[in-house]
């Protein structure tokens, strides 16, 4: 895996590569970070039916498989508890080059720990890991109306760069629209 970015620990938290054993947690912060930053943005009944222990599997399997040379999980923890983490590699999308441009595919924080750095925290942690893998820039998809993670990006040094898709991936919800915001790493 690359460098983790700043890891160590701050305070009782630290930054670092996410274990098998981290599967459970990431699954809770998962779930209850959509709760609320999604809240108004997506319809009631989908988020409350969101279930922790359903995502802990999915995650287990990503975690065993083991990060790729150029991909990463990362969390921050401590005292036994995760309070966010995020995930990274070669970017998916059709029109960009998986050689030259990283993705940041999730970066998600409890809601318990907003506003206290560590989605700052987590995001220079995977910056610095696309930055190491040798990427040129990053890239994430973010949902038009989550105006909070927009900023939040924006503040980072991401801009919106002009793509937009439809995402059909959440059973019994019409696609959402998200847009794309890309980062230069050199």
């Amino acid at each position: 895996m690359p460098a983790a970015g700043p890891g160590g620990t701050i305070g009782d938290v630290e930054i670092r590569p996410a274990r098998i054993g981290d599967a459970p947690q990431i699954a809770l912060v998962h779930v209850r970070s959509w709760q609320g930053a999604y809240r108004g943005l997506l319809p009631q009944e989908y988020l409350d039916g969101l279930d922790p222990a359903q995502r802990a599997g999915g995650w287990e399997r990503i975690l065993a498989a083991g990060a790729g040379p150029r991909s990463g999980v990362v969390v921050a923890g401590g005292d036994g508890s995760l309070l966010g983490f995020a995930a990274f590699g070669p970017a998916r999308d059709q029109d960009q080059d998986p050689g030259q441009t990283g993705e940041v595919m999730s970066i998600y924080v409890h809601p318990d720990a907003w506003g206290q750095g560590w989605g700052r925290q987590l995001m220079a942690a995977t910056v610095t890991g696309l930055a190491g893998a040798g990427f040129g820039q990053a890239v994430l998809w973010v949902l038009d109306t989550n105006e909070r993670a927009r900023r939040f990006y924006e503040r980072f040094g991401y801009a919106a760069d002009g793509a937009v898709q439809l995402d059909d991936h959440f059973p019994g919800i019409p696609p959402l629209r998200e847009v794309r915001y890309r980062l230069p790493l050199r």
